[in-house]
């Protein structure tokens, strides 16, 4: 084969190369292109779907916050609660009225596991405290909340305990008793696991439902200088002069403890009987119980009133439930008190000078029962030691 024909078929040959690469690239660059209005396409799609939503979220947005009727009155916003605290306190009756003024405190808060995931809490145990947003259930007039607002009977003014009963408007204080019924509240977090968060410093009485839970940030959350009226700082009001417990107090504790420490937040009785004086230390009676000891007065810690019922102050911040006995007037340090604490009804008494002497303890119908699944100090053994 001569030299010019081996040209000519190299010449072919690389004529036939260059040709299929073309081919090739210009497959590919149509595929390419495709592919590219394609995307395109679809991301002028998610676009105009992400566009869509938040039409319609402001849309509906605009729709709530208009009036429903010629007389101003909002709709309202369907709000569920996240979760459930079990406290150590069974009632509101000893309940602190401020948070972190009992340390000893406890309560554990478990989270519905359908509305928030375990995931929700990762992180929340990095903080030494959070803010917690609740509901006040307990109130006993929750029913206005379903009336119509003329019908409501709402009062503006409530009594404060510091001010030894006189009233005060409503949102110049922590009454539970306001026109939308949502307390907040700080506690230390003790730890996390799972679903359910550890407190400590609480001031949330067993039962409490939980809207939300936030992390206490001390550089926004503390506020410097911060201004607050005189009688807010009235120091010594509200303080006992010593707590003690009679000789028959700690027989009738050991016998409950075979019970109650299976299902206590607290690892000993001598644990209990320190929350006990951190309580009680502090004068959990209320206004009209301190300005008239001497009227024959019970306390009953289980929340039912008995006798008159014109004793109990609606307003009250904290549980008046009392009964009147018919026998005249008794000394005040005759008059027995109860408190529930951990499921047990502690029974004292407050001398003339102040002093609180715990007399006895017992099983309180307020006790879990065995199908209620509780948290208790095994749970948290090695966040607590």
């Amino acid at each position: 084969m001569s030299s010019k024909t081996l040209t000519l078929v190299a010449f072919a040959v690389a004529a036939s190369a260059i040709s299929a690469s073309t081919a090739i690239s210009l497959y590919i660059w149509g595929k390419f292109k495709g592919l590219e209005k394609s995307l395109n396409s679809t991301l002028q799609k998610c676009a105009a779907e992400r566009q869509g939503r938040v039409r319609a979220q402001q849309a509906l947005r605009k729709a709530l916050a208009q009036p429903r009727s010629e007389n101003l009155e909002l709709t309202s916003y369907p709000m569920t609660p996240i979760g459930v605290v079990q406290s150590c306190f069974s009632t509101r009756n000893g309940t602190p009225r401020q948070p972190l003024l009992v340390p000893l405190a406890r309560a554990c808060l478990v989270f519905d596991a359908s509305r928030v995931p375990p995931a929700s809490l990762e992180g929340l145990g990095e903080y030494s405290h959070c803010w917690i947003l609740y509901v006040f259930h307990l109130n006993t007039d929750l029913e206005k909340l379903w009336k119509e607002p003329s019908k409501s009977k709402f009062k503006a003014k409530v009594r404060v305990p510091r001010l030894k009963g006189e009233r005060i408007g409503v949102f110049a204080t922590r009454s539970p008793h306001r026109p939308c019924p949502i307390g907040l509240t700080v506690a230390k977090v003790e730890a996390v696991q799972g679903n359910t968060v550890l407190l400590s410093g609480v001031d949330l009485v067993d039962g409490t439902p939980v809207l939300d839970v936030k992390p206490y940030l001390p550089y926004c959350d503390s506020i410097q200088g911060a201004e607050v009226p005189e009688w807010v700082m009235v120091e010594n009001k509200l303080t006992i002069a010593s707590v003690s417990f009679a000789e028959g107090f700690f027989s009738t504790l050991d016998d409950c403890w075979g019970t109650a420490g299976k299902k206590s937040l607290y690892a000993s009785t001598d644990e209990l009987q320190s929350l006990i004086k951190q309580v009680l230390s502090w004068d959990i009676r209320s206004v009209s119980q301190r300005n008239r000891p001497h009227d024959s007065l019970v306390m009953i810690g289980n929340g039912k009133a008995f006798g008159n019922p014109s004793d109990v102050d609606e307003n009250q911040d904290e549980e008046t439930s009392v009964c009147r006995s018919d026998q005249g007037p008794t000394p005040s340090e005759d008059v027995i008190y109860h408190l529930i604490l951990e499921g047990l009804d502690l029974s004292y008494r407050i001398d003339g000078n102040g002093n609180v002497i715990v007399e006895k303890v017992s099983i309180s119908s307020e006790f879990p029962n065995g199908k209620q699944n509780r948290c208790n100090y095994s749970m948290w053994r090695d966040h607590l030691t």
